[in-house]
């Protein structure tokens, strides 16, 4: 049965999005994959599936699949993807749009310069609800590393999530940092039971930074709107950055904002980019 579908990109962070409303759709592990594929298929970071609310405080449900066809919480970059697409698609006029996740509701805002701002929710730093295991919460923990894998017998993270779970590093050169080498032990770190995405964060000045993100289940992407803000998060409690940020990523910048209070929602805003229409 031909599915229609669209290309969209955050900063080159791609999707293959999906109206899940308007047509069927069967979904299932190796057909995620096999679209994902970049020489056989479609080539996607992230595939997004649009679907009725489940909740009446939403106008949506969000669905996000990894390239490896594992179904995650969320997704910063693609809920900018999800929020141009509903709206340019006629699914909602709405410009201020409530979407239920894996991880909870969400509320996207369309920018009247064309951008799209997205209510992240609270950070966690508790380390059960990360997950991760600890002891006790703290911002810097000891990573220890398998030996011969790397030059590193430990390295130091913070772990937080944004829906998501994240370990933030600290490197003082983003174009030398280990993030192929270390991206992947670290993202299944038994430490992480639910594995993790692995931020390197080079910071330039207390409203700035540099960061590359290696992903679960997709490897070292363009730009990571949830890196961005566990990145952004983690410097400020830490007392290394201040509200608003900009992150670089290597796709372009994102602009963060959060008032450095657990109860406070971290704000993040960036383009949504409408790349092609299609039939597979």
């Amino acid at each position: 049965m031909p599915i229609q579908f669209t290309k969209m990109h955050g900063l080159g962070n791609d999707f293959m999005v999906i109206d899940a409303i308007n047509q069927t759709i069967k979904l299932d592990k190796p057909l995620i994959t096999q679209w994902a594929d970049r020489h056989f298929g479609i080539g996607f970071d992230q595939l997004l599936i649009v679907e009725r609310p489940k909740t009446a405080d939403t106008l949506f449900t969000y669905r996000i699949f990894n390239a490896d066809g594992s179904e995650v919480e969320q997704c910063g970059n693609g809920a900018r993807c999800f929020a141009r697409f509903v709206f340019d698609k006629g699914l909602t006029s709405a410009r201020i749009i409530p979407v239920g996740t894996a991880s909870g509701r969400i509320v996207l805002t369309l920018t009247e310069e064309g951008d799209v701002t997205v209510n992240m929710g609270t950070p966690i730093f508790e380390p059960a609800l990360v997950p991760f295991a600890a002891d006790t919460a703290s911002s810097a923990y000891t990573l220890a590393l398998p030996q011969n894998t790397t030059p590193h017998a430990a390295i130091t993270i913070d772990a937080v999530s944004m829906g998501n779970p994240h370990a933030v590093i600290d490197v003082e050169d983003i174009t030398t940092a280990p993030v192929l080498a270390l991206g992947p032990i670290i993202e299944h770190h038994p430490r992480f039971p639910k594995r993790t995405n692995v931020g390197f964060m080079q910071r330039l000045d207390a409203h700035t930074i540099h960061l590359r993100v290696f992903e679960r289940g997709a490897g070292e992407t363009l730009a990571c709107g949830t890196g961005a803000c566990a990145a952004v998060v983690s410097g400020i409690r830490r007392g290394l950055l201040s509200s608003p940020v900009i992150v670089h990523v290597r796709g372009g910048q994102l602009h963060i904002e959060w008032r450095g209070k657990p109860s406070e929602p971290v704000m993040m805003t960036g383009p949504a980019t409408h790349v092609f229409d299609g039939v597979i």
